[in-house]
Protein backbone atom coordinates (compact mmCIF):
# COMPACT_ATOMS: atom_id res chain seq x y z
CA UNK A 1 0.00 0.00 0.00
CA UNK A 2 1.57 3.73 -1.21
CA UNK A 3 1.64 6.04 1.86
CA UNK A 4 0.32 8.97 1.65
CA UNK A 5 2.42 11.94 1.11
CA UNK A 6 1.09 13.28 4.83
CA UNK A 7 2.06 10.33 6.43
CA UNK A 8 5.44 9.87 4.80
CA UNK A 9 6.34 13.28 5.75
CA UNK A 10 5.18 12.90 9.36
CA UNK A 11 7.03 9.57 9.72
CA UNK A 12 10.24 11.38 8.30
CA UNK A 13 10.03 14.17 10.89
CA UNK A 14 9.63 11.93 13.40
CA UNK A 15 12.62 9.72 12.05
CA UNK A 16 14.84 13.56 11.75
CA UNK A 17 13.68 13.68 16.02
CA UNK A 18 14.85 10.84 17.10
CA UNK A 19 17.96 10.59 14.87
CA UNK A 20 18.60 13.94 16.59
CA UNK A 21 17.74 13.00 19.85
CA UNK A 22 17.78 8.98 20.38
CA UNK A 23 15.60 7.94 23.17
CA UNK A 24 16.91 6.83 25.82
CA UNK A 25 19.86 8.96 26.80
CA UNK A 26 21.67 6.06 28.78
CA UNK A 27 24.86 5.44 28.60
CA UNK A 28 26.49 2.67 26.87
CA UNK A 29 27.70 0.74 29.84
CA UNK A 30 24.90 1.06 32.23
CA UNK A 31 23.02 -2.17 33.02
CA UNK A 32 19.12 -2.62 33.87
CA UNK A 33 19.06 -3.38 37.56
CA UNK A 34 15.20 -1.69 38.55
CA UNK A 35 13.88 -5.33 39.66
CA UNK A 36 9.75 -4.39 38.76
CA UNK A 37 10.79 -2.75 35.07
CA UNK A 38 12.49 -6.32 34.89
CA UNK A 39 9.59 -8.50 36.57
CA UNK A 40 7.14 -5.91 33.69
CA UNK A 41 9.48 -7.04 30.64
CA UNK A 42 9.56 -11.15 31.41
CA UNK A 43 7.14 -12.86 29.28
CA UNK A 44 7.00 -15.39 32.21
CA UNK A 45 4.79 -13.02 34.08
CA UNK A 46 2.27 -11.77 30.93
CA UNK A 47 1.74 -15.64 30.70
CA UNK A 48 1.00 -16.27 34.35
CA UNK A 49 -1.23 -13.20 34.85
CA UNK A 50 -3.20 -14.71 31.28
CA UNK A 51 -3.02 -18.38 32.13
CA UNK A 52 -2.20 -18.72 35.54
CA UNK A 53 0.58 -21.28 33.98
CA UNK A 54 4.59 -21.04 34.24
CA UNK A 55 6.73 -21.03 31.05
CA UNK A 56 10.03 -20.38 30.70
CA UNK A 57 11.50 -17.86 28.14
CA UNK A 58 14.85 -20.11 26.54
CA UNK A 59 13.93 -20.45 22.64
CA UNK A 60 11.17 -18.07 22.62
CA UNK A 61 11.49 -14.90 20.16
CA UNK A 62 10.68 -11.52 21.70
CA UNK A 63 10.26 -8.60 19.80
CA UNK A 64 10.98 -4.87 20.55
CA UNK A 65 7.99 -2.70 18.24
CA UNK A 66 10.23 0.58 18.90
CA UNK A 67 13.38 0.14 20.50
CA UNK A 68 14.67 3.10 20.68
CA UNK A 69 18.82 3.09 21.39
CA UNK A 70 18.26 -0.57 23.19
CA UNK A 71 17.46 0.22 26.81
CA UNK A 72 14.64 -1.80 27.00
CA UNK A 73 15.92 -4.30 24.67
CA UNK A 74 18.61 -5.06 27.46
CA UNK A 75 16.03 -5.22 30.07
CA UNK A 76 13.94 -7.61 27.70
CA UNK A 77 17.82 -9.80 27.55
CA UNK A 78 17.86 -9.81 30.82
CA UNK A 79 14.55 -10.60 31.82
CA UNK A 80 13.92 -13.27 29.67
CA UNK A 81 17.15 -15.78 29.56
CA UNK A 82 18.07 -17.51 26.33
CA UNK A 83 15.56 -15.83 24.67
CA UNK A 84 16.31 -14.50 21.28
CA UNK A 85 15.52 -10.45 20.91
CA UNK A 86 14.62 -8.75 17.58
CA UNK A 87 14.68 -4.68 17.81
CA UNK A 88 13.13 -2.91 15.18
CA UNK A 89 12.73 1.41 15.37
CA UNK A 90 12.17 3.98 12.82
CA UNK A 91 14.98 5.72 13.66
CA UNK A 92 18.84 4.51 11.95
CA UNK A 93 20.54 6.14 14.42
CA UNK A 94 18.73 4.66 17.26
CA UNK A 95 19.12 1.47 15.83
CA UNK A 96 22.82 1.39 15.69
CA UNK A 97 23.31 2.48 18.93
CA UNK A 98 20.76 -0.57 20.40
CA UNK A 99 23.12 -2.73 18.29
CA UNK A 100 25.81 -1.64 19.83
CA UNK A 101 24.40 -1.80 23.38
CA UNK A 102 23.67 -5.36 23.47
CA UNK A 103 27.33 -5.93 21.51
CA UNK A 104 29.13 -4.09 24.23
CA UNK A 105 27.18 -6.55 27.18
CA UNK A 106 28.15 -9.48 24.97
CA UNK A 107 24.14 -10.00 24.30
CA UNK A 108 24.83 -12.06 21.23
CA UNK A 109 21.35 -13.54 20.64
CA UNK A 110 19.80 -10.49 19.29
CA UNK A 111 19.41 -8.80 15.91
CA UNK A 112 18.14 -4.47 15.20
CA UNK A 113 16.40 -3.47 12.14
CA UNK A 114 15.18 0.26 10.83
CA UNK A 115 12.13 -0.05 9.73
CA UNK A 116 8.78 1.55 10.29
CA UNK A 117 5.98 -0.36 12.77
CA UNK A 118 3.95 -0.68 9.45
CA UNK A 119 6.26 -2.99 7.87
CA UNK A 120 7.04 -5.62 10.91
CA UNK A 121 5.53 -8.56 8.48
CA UNK A 122 8.58 -7.74 6.14
CA UNK A 123 10.47 -9.47 8.68
CA UNK A 124 8.90 -12.76 7.70
CA UNK A 125 9.12 -13.54 11.74
CA UNK A 126 6.36 -14.94 14.12
CA UNK A 127 7.05 -13.40 17.70
CA UNK A 128 6.08 -15.26 21.24
CA UNK A 129 6.09 -11.70 22.65
CA UNK A 130 6.09 -8.46 21.71
CA UNK A 131 7.22 -5.01 23.48
CA UNK A 132 5.62 -1.92 22.28
CA UNK A 133 6.61 0.68 24.89
CA UNK A 134 5.83 4.23 24.85
CA UNK A 135 5.05 4.01 20.85
CA UNK A 136 2.06 3.84 19.85
CA UNK A 137 0.40 7.15 20.90
CA UNK A 138 3.36 8.48 18.26
CA UNK A 139 2.20 7.01 15.49
CA UNK A 140 0.09 9.08 12.84
CA UNK A 141 -2.60 5.57 12.61
CA UNK A 142 -2.00 3.60 15.96
CA UNK A 143 -4.75 1.17 14.68
CA UNK A 144 -2.21 -0.03 11.44
CA UNK A 145 0.47 -0.64 14.23
CA UNK A 146 -1.34 -2.72 16.35
CA UNK A 147 -2.91 -4.61 12.75
CA UNK A 148 0.94 -5.00 11.71
CA UNK A 149 1.91 -6.33 15.27
CA UNK A 150 -1.23 -8.86 15.46
CA UNK A 151 0.15 -9.85 12.08
CA UNK A 152 3.31 -11.28 13.53
CA UNK A 153 2.16 -12.10 16.94
CA UNK A 154 2.16 -16.33 17.32
CA UNK A 155 -1.13 -17.54 17.91
CA UNK A 156 -0.59 -18.08 21.66
CA UNK A 157 1.35 -15.07 21.75
CA UNK A 158 1.01 -11.76 24.03
CA UNK A 159 1.38 -7.96 22.90
CA UNK A 160 2.34 -5.80 25.26
CA UNK A 161 1.57 -1.95 24.39
CA UNK A 162 0.44 1.46 25.74
CA UNK A 163 -1.26 4.52 24.98
CA UNK A 164 -0.89 8.14 26.37
CA UNK A 165 -3.81 8.05 28.90
CA UNK A 166 -5.71 11.75 28.11
CA UNK A 167 -6.99 12.37 30.84
CA UNK A 168 -3.71 12.29 32.57
CA UNK A 169 -1.32 13.96 29.96
CA UNK A 170 -4.00 16.48 29.47
CA UNK A 171 -1.81 19.52 30.67
CA UNK A 172 1.28 18.52 28.90
CA UNK A 173 -0.96 17.97 25.12
CA UNK A 174 -1.67 21.62 25.90
CA UNK A 175 1.51 22.92 26.41
CA UNK A 176 2.93 20.88 22.84
CA UNK A 177 0.18 22.54 21.18
CA UNK A 178 1.10 26.51 22.30
CA UNK A 179 5.13 25.58 21.72
CA UNK A 180 4.17 24.05 18.23
CA UNK A 181 1.97 26.91 17.85
CA UNK A 182 4.76 29.76 18.28
CA UNK A 183 7.37 27.66 16.07
CA UNK A 184 8.71 24.88 17.96
CA UNK A 185 9.35 21.36 17.59
CA UNK A 186 10.88 20.76 14.28
CA UNK A 187 13.42 18.30 15.44
CA UNK A 188 15.78 20.20 13.85
CA UNK A 189 17.63 21.66 17.19
CA UNK A 190 16.42 19.65 20.23
CA UNK A 191 18.94 20.94 22.32
CA UNK A 192 18.13 24.76 21.52
CA UNK A 193 14.26 24.25 21.74
CA UNK A 194 14.23 22.49 24.90
CA UNK A 195 16.38 25.84 26.56
CA UNK A 196 13.69 28.17 24.74
CA UNK A 197 10.76 26.14 26.73
CA UNK A 198 12.96 26.11 30.34
CA UNK A 199 13.34 30.05 29.25
CA UNK A 200 10.04 30.31 28.62
CA UNK A 201 8.76 28.79 31.69
CA UNK A 202 10.95 31.22 33.63
CA UNK A 203 9.26 33.98 32.76
CA UNK A 204 6.03 32.35 33.12
CA UNK A 205 4.24 34.00 36.43
CA UNK A 206 4.30 30.95 38.99
CA UNK A 207 -0.10 31.04 39.58
CA UNK A 208 -0.28 29.70 35.69
CA UNK A 209 -1.90 26.43 35.89
CA UNK A 210 0.68 24.67 33.39
CA UNK A 211 3.65 26.01 35.27
CA UNK A 212 1.96 25.27 38.94
CA UNK A 213 0.81 22.03 37.53
CA UNK A 214 3.43 20.99 34.74
CA UNK A 215 6.54 22.02 35.64
CA UNK A 216 9.00 20.80 38.41
CA UNK A 217 12.76 20.84 39.32
CA UNK A 218 13.35 18.33 37.09
CA UNK A 219 12.62 19.53 34.07
CA UNK A 220 15.63 22.40 34.77
CA UNK A 221 17.75 19.59 34.42
CA UNK A 222 17.17 16.52 32.68
CA UNK A 223 16.84 17.15 28.65
CA UNK A 224 14.47 14.35 28.29
CA UNK A 225 12.36 14.78 30.69
CA UNK A 226 11.45 18.21 28.54
CA UNK A 227 11.29 16.36 25.17
CA UNK A 228 8.99 13.64 26.18
CA UNK A 229 6.38 15.91 27.58
CA UNK A 230 6.92 19.24 26.45
CA UNK A 231 8.54 18.93 22.77
CA UNK A 232 6.95 15.27 21.80
CA UNK A 233 6.38 14.95 17.97
CA UNK A 234 2.75 13.62 17.51
CA UNK A 235 1.66 12.89 20.90
CA UNK A 236 -2.21 11.56 21.52
CA UNK A 237 -4.00 10.36 24.05
CA UNK A 238 -7.02 7.88 24.62
CA UNK A 239 -9.02 6.79 27.27
CA UNK A 240 -10.36 2.98 28.23
CA UNK A 241 -12.73 3.12 26.58
CA UNK A 242 -11.09 4.52 23.26
CA UNK A 243 -7.96 1.97 24.15
CA UNK A 244 -10.47 -1.34 24.07
CA UNK A 245 -12.23 -0.28 21.12
CA UNK A 246 -9.03 -0.31 19.41
CA UNK A 247 -8.00 -3.90 20.60
CA UNK A 248 -11.75 -5.45 19.32
CA UNK A 249 -11.13 -3.34 16.59
CA UNK A 250 -8.02 -5.10 15.52
CA UNK A 251 -9.06 -8.64 17.14
CA UNK A 252 -7.00 -8.04 20.20
CA UNK A 253 -8.40 -9.27 23.86
CA UNK A 254 -7.33 -7.87 26.56
CA UNK A 255 -5.42 -9.92 29.05
CA UNK A 256 -4.27 -7.31 31.88
CA UNK A 257 -3.29 -3.69 32.68
CA UNK A 258 0.66 -4.28 32.85
CA UNK A 259 0.67 -2.21 36.50
CA UNK A 260 -2.66 -4.00 37.49
CA UNK A 261 -1.71 -3.27 41.22
CA UNK A 262 -2.94 0.82 40.38
CA UNK A 263 -5.96 -0.05 39.12
CA UNK A 264 -8.25 -1.81 41.82
CA UNK A 265 -11.13 0.22 41.74
CA UNK A 266 -12.34 -1.12 45.04
CA UNK A 267 -8.67 0.64 46.69
CA UNK A 268 -9.93 3.59 45.97
CA UNK A 269 -12.50 3.46 48.59
CA UNK A 270 -11.52 3.34 52.43
CA UNK A 271 -14.41 1.42 53.70
CA UNK A 272 -16.97 -0.31 51.08
CA UNK A 273 -18.98 -1.46 53.78
CA UNK A 274 -20.31 2.30 54.04
CA UNK A 275 -20.84 3.59 50.72
CA UNK A 276 -24.19 3.59 49.78
CA UNK A 277 -25.85 0.27 48.46
CA UNK A 278 -26.25 1.46 45.33
CA UNK A 279 -23.11 2.36 44.71
CA UNK A 280 -22.29 -1.18 45.33
CA UNK A 281 -24.74 -2.21 43.23
CA UNK A 282 -23.55 -0.17 40.21
CA UNK A 283 -20.04 -1.05 40.81
CA UNK A 284 -20.73 -4.65 41.38
CA UNK A 285 -22.51 -4.87 37.75
CA UNK A 286 -19.78 -3.23 35.68
CA UNK A 287 -17.30 -4.90 33.37
CA UNK A 288 -13.75 -5.25 33.97
CA UNK A 289 -13.59 -2.29 30.93
CA UNK A 290 -16.01 -0.18 33.07
CA UNK A 291 -14.20 -0.76 36.21
CA UNK A 292 -10.98 0.42 34.67
CA UNK A 293 -12.86 3.67 32.95
CA UNK A 294 -14.06 4.67 36.20
CA UNK A 295 -10.46 4.18 37.99
CA UNK A 296 -9.01 6.62 35.43
CA UNK A 297 -12.17 8.70 35.93
CA UNK A 298 -11.67 8.72 39.58
CA UNK A 299 -7.74 8.77 40.13
CA UNK A 300 -6.33 9.59 36.48
CA UNK A 301 -2.73 9.18 38.16
CA UNK A 302 -1.35 7.17 35.83
CA UNK A 303 0.56 8.60 32.65
CA UNK A 304 0.31 5.24 30.21
CA UNK A 305 -2.71 2.80 29.83
CA UNK A 306 -0.87 0.12 29.36
CA UNK A 307 -1.75 -3.16 28.84
CA UNK A 308 -1.02 -6.93 27.65
CA UNK A 309 -3.22 -8.43 25.01
CA UNK A 310 -3.13 -11.06 22.73
CA UNK A 311 -5.52 -13.12 20.02
CA UNK A 312 -8.95 -13.57 20.62
CA UNK A 313 -9.46 -16.87 22.44
CA UNK A 314 -5.96 -17.66 24.19
CA UNK A 315 -7.00 -16.78 27.30
CA UNK A 316 -7.54 -19.60 30.48
CA UNK A 317 -10.41 -19.55 32.74
CA UNK A 318 -8.12 -17.48 35.16
CA UNK A 319 -9.55 -17.44 39.33
CA UNK A 320 -8.30 -15.78 41.76
CA UNK A 321 -6.40 -18.22 44.10
CA UNK A 322 -8.53 -16.12 47.00
CA UNK A 323 -11.02 -18.25 45.21
CA UNK A 324 -9.83 -21.54 44.94
CA UNK A 325 -10.84 -24.75 46.44
CA UNK A 326 -9.13 -26.82 48.62
CA UNK A 327 -8.80 -29.74 45.71
CA UNK A 328 -7.37 -26.47 43.78
CA UNK A 329 -4.63 -25.76 46.45
CA UNK A 330 -4.24 -29.58 47.00
CA UNK A 331 -3.21 -29.85 43.01
CA UNK A 332 -1.10 -26.63 43.26
CA UNK A 333 2.51 -26.35 42.33
CA UNK A 334 4.57 -23.41 43.56
CA UNK A 335 6.89 -21.37 41.94
CA UNK A 336 9.53 -18.23 43.16
CA UNK A 337 9.13 -15.45 41.08
CA UNK A 338 12.48 -15.56 38.34
CA UNK A 339 13.50 -11.93 40.03
CA UNK A 340 14.11 -13.15 43.51
CA UNK A 341 16.65 -15.63 42.45
CA UNK A 342 19.80 -13.66 43.13
CA UNK A 343 22.59 -14.91 44.93
CA UNK A 344 22.17 -11.78 47.28
CA UNK A 345 18.35 -12.78 47.67
CA UNK A 346 19.12 -16.48 48.18
CA UNK A 347 22.25 -15.87 51.12
CA UNK A 348 20.27 -13.67 52.71
CA UNK A 349 17.06 -15.72 52.90
CA UNK A 350 19.42 -18.64 53.80
CA UNK A 351 20.68 -16.07 57.22
CA UNK A 352 17.30 -14.80 58.20
CA UNK A 353 15.79 -18.45 58.61
CA UNK A 354 18.91 -19.82 60.20
CA UNK A 355 18.51 -16.90 62.97
CA UNK A 356 14.70 -17.01 63.45
CA UNK A 357 14.61 -13.65 61.90
CA UNK A 358 11.92 -11.56 59.68
CA UNK A 359 13.09 -11.52 56.67
CA UNK A 360 12.51 -8.21 54.38
CA UNK A 361 11.89 -9.69 51.06
CA UNK A 362 10.34 -5.95 49.78
CA UNK A 363 14.28 -5.20 49.47
CA UNK A 364 14.66 -7.27 46.75
CA UNK A 365 11.10 -6.50 45.09
CA UNK A 366 7.95 -5.68 45.23
CA UNK A 367 4.68 -3.96 43.54
CA UNK A 368 4.46 -1.22 46.76
CA UNK A 369 6.17 1.16 48.14
CA UNK A 370 5.08 -0.16 51.71
CA UNK A 371 8.29 -2.06 53.40
CA UNK A 372 7.01 -5.87 53.46
CA UNK A 373 8.63 -8.68 55.66
CA UNK A 374 7.91 -12.30 56.01
CA UNK A 375 8.18 -14.25 59.39
CA UNK A 376 11.09 -16.93 59.67
CA UNK A 377 8.61 -19.85 59.09
CA UNK A 378 7.04 -18.71 55.80
CA UNK A 379 10.76 -17.58 54.90
CA UNK A 380 12.08 -21.27 55.42
CA UNK A 381 9.07 -22.38 53.16
CA UNK A 382 10.81 -20.24 50.12
CA UNK A 383 13.85 -22.32 50.57
CA UNK A 384 13.18 -25.26 48.65
CA UNK A 385 11.76 -22.99 45.82
CA UNK A 386 15.08 -21.65 45.68
CA UNK A 387 16.09 -24.93 43.56
CA UNK A 388 12.86 -26.35 42.35
CA UNK A 389 9.05 -25.58 42.11
CA UNK A 390 7.60 -27.24 44.65
CA UNK A 391 4.47 -29.04 44.75
CA UNK A 392 1.65 -28.05 47.64
CA UNK A 393 2.22 -31.98 49.50
CA UNK A 394 5.80 -31.34 49.83
CA UNK A 395 5.60 -27.76 51.50
CA UNK A 396 2.62 -28.96 53.51
CA UNK A 397 5.07 -31.67 55.11
CA UNK A 398 7.95 -28.78 55.63
CA UNK A 399 5.61 -27.00 57.33
CA UNK A 400 4.93 -29.86 59.89
CA UNK A 401 8.57 -30.61 60.09
CA UNK A 402 9.10 -26.72 60.65
CA UNK A 403 6.68 -26.29 63.93
CA UNK A 404 5.85 -29.93 64.64
CA UNK A 405 3.94 -28.67 68.01
CA UNK A 406 0.92 -26.05 68.32
CA UNK A 407 2.44 -23.84 70.84
CA UNK A 408 -0.73 -23.77 72.75
CA UNK A 409 -1.87 -26.96 73.27
CA UNK A 410 1.38 -28.89 72.75
CA UNK A 411 -0.35 -30.71 69.84
CA UNK A 412 1.32 -31.98 66.87
CA UNK A 413 0.63 -30.03 64.20
CA UNK A 414 -2.04 -31.63 62.10
CA UNK A 415 -1.48 -31.81 58.04
CA UNK A 416 -5.23 -29.76 57.50
CA UNK A 417 -3.78 -27.32 60.46
CA UNK A 418 -0.81 -26.89 58.35
CA UNK A 419 -2.07 -26.97 55.03
CA UNK A 420 -4.65 -24.07 56.10
CA UNK A 421 -1.77 -21.85 57.71
CA UNK A 422 0.68 -22.47 54.55
CA UNK A 423 -2.55 -21.70 52.50
CA UNK A 424 -2.97 -18.24 54.16
CA UNK A 425 0.59 -17.27 53.91
CA UNK A 426 0.88 -18.47 49.93
CA UNK A 427 -1.72 -16.42 49.42
CA UNK A 428 -0.03 -13.32 50.72
CA UNK A 429 3.19 -14.05 48.79
CA UNK A 430 1.21 -14.38 45.83
CA UNK A 431 -0.93 -11.74 45.75
CA UNK A 432 2.38 -9.13 46.13
CA UNK A 433 3.84 -11.40 42.78
CA UNK A 434 6.58 -13.28 44.82
CA UNK A 435 5.70 -16.28 43.96
CA UNK A 436 3.21 -18.33 41.28
CA UNK A 437 0.79 -20.81 41.63
CA UNK A 438 -0.48 -23.59 39.76
CA UNK A 439 -3.09 -26.18 39.46
CA UNK A 440 -3.52 -28.61 37.44
CA UNK A 441 -7.16 -28.63 38.32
Amino acid sequence: MTMTPLKSDFLEKMRQQFDNAPYPRKPLEEVPKNPKSIYIHSLVTAYYRRNQKVITPAGKVILDAGCGTGYKSMELAIANPGAKIVGIDLSPASVDLARKRLQYHNIENAEFHAIALEDLPSLGVQFDYINNDEVLYLLPDPIAGLKAMREVLKPDGILRTNFHSSLQRTIFHSAQKFFSQVGLMSGDEPEEEIEIVRQTMKCMSNHVFLKAKGWNSNFETDDQTVLANYLLQGDKGWTIPELFTALRTTELEFISMVNWWDWDLLKLFTNIDELPLSIVMGLSEKTVEEQLHFVELLHPINRLLDVWCGRVGQANSYTWITEWTDEQWQAATVHINPQLLSDEFKQDLKSCVAESKPFPISNYFSLSDEPMTIDSLNAACLLPLLELPQSMSALVQRWQKLKPFNPVTLEPTSESEAFNCLKNGLTFLEEMSYIMIETTK
